[in-house]
């Protein structure tokens, strides 16, 4: 018996969606979307780059061949023939929707002044954390031993990539820990080991 496909457009209620673009389209195709009446986002970091004579500042995506949009399931073709254009990002070969979650934290973090890296993968289970200081306040994951002190990850589920970012561990408080026996609320100190969080 074949199986039945997830597809998870809706009539009436308009979900976000993941678009891949040609390399370096992200902004046109965002531009095209938008004449066409489609609800699109486009999580872009403003970067200072420095050069031999001149400092320059730069709009870069956070996740590079990806933008998303916000739409119903007549709108789905319509975004799909846009040019530049090269597919829905599909899990196996299900169209799932991104939740409303996971747009919110990439506008967050596009908001946050701090050094980023996005890279596909998943994080290991930890303890639970949460981010208690800056815009990206309220966000919570699960801390991991990784590059330093200051690193740590914040995995969007369902586009599967983890972004990671330098942040100061006093802004960490773990809420939850594997060992019943430790305090299940305490600031991350300086001294930490490394961490990264997985939301």
């Amino acid at each position: 018996m074949a199986t039945e496909h997830i597809n998870q457009l809706h009539e009436s209620e308009k979900k976000w969606f993941a678009v891949y673009t040609l390399y370096k389209r992200e902004k046109r195709v965002l531009a095209a979307l938008q004449q066409k009446g489609i609800d699109a986002y486009l999580p872009l970091l403003k970067l200072t780059r420095h050069y031999t004579r001149k400092v320059k500042k730069v709009e870069l995506p956070l996740i590079n061949c990806y933008l998303f949009v916000k739409i119903v399931k007549e709108e789905y073709l319509r975004v799909l023939e846009t040019e530049e254009v090269v597919s829905f990002l599909k899990i196996g070969k299900n169209l799932i929707s991104i939740p409303e979650q996971e747009i919110n934290i990439m506008k967050k973090v596009v908001g946050e002044q701090m050094d980023i890296e996005v890279q596909p993968g998943l994080v290991q289970k930890g303890a639970s954390v949460e981010v208690i200081g800056g815009q990206l306040t309220g966000l919570k994951g699960k801390l991991h031993e990784i590059k330093n002190e200051k690193n740590f990850s914040i995995e969007l589920e369902r586009m599967g990539y983890s972004i990671f970012m330098e942040i100061d561990p006093k802004y960490l408080k773990v809420v939850e820990t594997r060992d019943p026996s430790t305090p299940k609320e305490k600031e991350v100190g300086q001294k930490t080991t490394n961490w990264s969080i997985k939301i």
